[in-house]
């Protein structure tokens, strides 16, 4: 047997050793390995361990890279670099703890996990979706929430050869903090007995969340695609709490319950452990000072670690979240859209509310530039909504504001969070500025525009398209596209279905409108259209890009059980 790697050479397919006959295995992996940022020459994986000690991951040829364990709050990870491999290759490796090989697991039916680094000089192929709820695919499961595409996904990428840079984006929602499935509410009453210490179906501390994320990456064949397929993350809202930061008017409801601070110091923590370390280059991460602290801990970093995340919580701009990443001729840019956000109840065009903070802005005007033959914004909420739901929300944010008077601010709050009216058009500051933005790059006068620049969002639960225009981008410039998928496993119920719909439709859409003129909202320099009708299927997006052109697909599972592949719903040239 044989696997390709990146530059489409076949190499042998190394057959794992077995522990010896009689041998006790004590060493395992809770979870892992993930395989996060790659380069030209290096790959990171993370790992969560059974016990502290000496990770050791063997790649094909011989190339080994070795990392001790650190510990938070009593559970043990590590992340290994390994440096020394070939630009665009694709390369087997196995894990140790200690001497005890402890990935693959014997018996596995997948193909051997790789270490995929990037060629600068091959096409591009970004998988991206959002919103999963973890069901393994069991019949009552695939009835309430749809068939798992990140499952899917492991099945497809398993039986077809892989040619060029494969990433994966996963832009929120990687797990659910709020909305836990019996099996999290089984551990949550087991641990907290009957005097809990918060609400019954939410985490609360970050034993509970590393429970969640066992939960939600322990399925073989998500376990599989996460070991093969390099991964960056961005959380949304759920990872934290539903709504998370919509308004000043919230947070201030959230600080008043007494679990909440610890609530949100276990969910930023474990999000810098489990997702947002493994973001980072190896250069960034020597830079990260939280990072330095955690190695330097003696016992249990779990106290530096709730202080870092406190502190990221009531001071936003004391951390940047956003990162960066150039994959071959195509830059990709991640959002943090949820905790750095300003929430001032001032004038929306002041800059005092603001869906990235004054940070963020600075962040995204620095790297949103042209060079690249594809610019891609991930955002986890959409910037571009069916355009009557924007009009919606810039309305509600005016009239929360006092556009309409002082005694409609109250009822306007309240419609907001009722409606989550509390994406990119409930941010009109944030709004113009990256528009305005996207509009210079696409006419050239950020650097050589580049073919497109395109926003990969999640979040809603419905997939579309939607292409825009900006005033003064002329034939020759870039092409601007809204691109959604949503979600990998959470299918809308059928009456937040037509509630969708309606949405969409042109009366709403002129109703919008006229309630924007009223509250003397500015008209947008954007204009856009779905050019499609809403999906509300479970669906994972993939765009490939090859020199200045670039296809974008999403796929779907039609019929089948938990072994179907997916198929390609929808396809649109970019």
């Amino acid at each position: 047997m044989a696997i390709r790697s990146g530059r489409g050479h076949t190499r042998p397919l190394r057959v794992p050793t077995r522990p010896k006959r009689g041998r006790t295995v004590t060493a395992s992996l809770p979870l892992g390995p993930v395989l996060r940022h790659v380069g030209t020459t290096t790959a990171t994986v993370w790992v969560q361990t059974s016990a502290p000690g000496r990770v050791r991951v063997v790649a094909d040829g011989g190339v080994t890279a070795v990392a001790d364990t650190f510990t938070v709050h009593g559970h043990h990870f590590a992340v290994c670099e390994v440096t020394g491999l070939e630009p665009g290759s694709a390369t087997p490796y196995e894990v140790f703890l200690g001497e005890e090989r402890v990935w693959p697991e014997p018996g596995s039916a997948f193909p051997p996990s790789t270490l995929r680094t990037l060629d600068p000089d091959a096409p591009t192929r970004l998988l991206y979706g959002s919103c999963r709820t973890p069901t393994g695919d069991t019949p009552e499961g695939v009835v309430r929430y749809g068939p798992d595409l990140l499952r899917a996904t492991a099945r497809r990428l398993a039986a077809e050869p892989v040619e060029g840079n494969l990433v994966m984006l996963l832009i929120g929602d990687q797990v659910y903090a709020d909305e836990v499935q019996e099996p999290m509410r089984a551990f949550l009453r087991g641990r907290r007995g009957e005097d809990g210490d918060g609400p019954e179906d939410e985490v609360v501390h970050f034993d509970e969340y590393a429970e969640l994320y066992r939960q939600a990456w322990s399925d073989p064949q998500v376990r599989w695609l996460l070991s093969t397929v390099p991964a960056l993350m961005v959380f949304d809202d759920h990872d934290i709490r539903d709504d998370w930061n919509t308004s000043a008017a919230w947070r201030r409801t959230m600080d008043d319950r007494p679990w909440w601070r610890t609530r949100i110091t276990s969910g930023l923590g474990a999000y810098w452990v489990y997702q947002h370390l493994g973001n980072l280059s190896p250069a960034e991460r020597d830079k990260d000072p939280l990072w330095a602290q955690v190695r330097a801990a003696r016992v249990d970093a779990g106290d530096e670690v709730d202080a870092f995340a406190l502190r990221a919580y009531e001071e936003p701009e004391s951390y940047r979240w956003s990162h960066r990443h150039d994959i071959g001729g195509v830059r990709v840019l991640m959002l943090d859209t949820r905790c750095g956000r300003a929430l001032g109840e001032g004038d929306p065009s002041d800059g005092s509310r603001s869906i990235l903070g004054a940070s963020g802005h600075a962040w995204l005007d620095e790297h949103l530039t042209g060079g690249p033959d594809h610019v891609v914004v991930a955002s986890t909420v959409p910037v571009l909504l069916p355009p009557a739901v924007h009009h919606l929300e810039s309305w509600n944010e005016a009239v929360c504001a006092g556009a309409w008077g002082g005694w409609l601010r109250g009822p306007a709050e309240r419609l907001r969070q009722a409606l989550d009216l509390e994406h990119w058009g409930a941010f009109r500051y944030s709004f113009e500025r990256l528009a305005d933005t996207v509009g210079r790059v696409a006419r050239g006068e950020r650097g050589p525009a580049p073919a497109s620049v395109l926003l990969l969002s999640g979040d809603v639960h419905f997939s579309y398209t939607a292409p825009a225009r900006h005033r003064g981008v002329g034939e020759g410039g870039s092409r601007i596209l809204q691109l959604v998928s949503s979600p990998l496993c959470n299918r809308l119920p059928s009456n937040f279905r037509r509630m969708a719909r309606l949405s969409a439709s042109a009366p709403v859409h002129l109703a919008g409108r006229i309630m924007t003129w009223l509250a003397r909202v500015p008209s947008s320099p954007l204009r856009w259209r779905l050019s499609s009708g809403l999906y509300f299927g479970n669906t994972i997006g993939e765009v490939s890009f090859a020199g200045r052109t670039a296809q974008a697909r999403w796929y779907h599972v039609v019929q089948g059980g938990p072994d179907a592949l997916p198929e390609v719903h929808s396809t649109v040239d970019v």
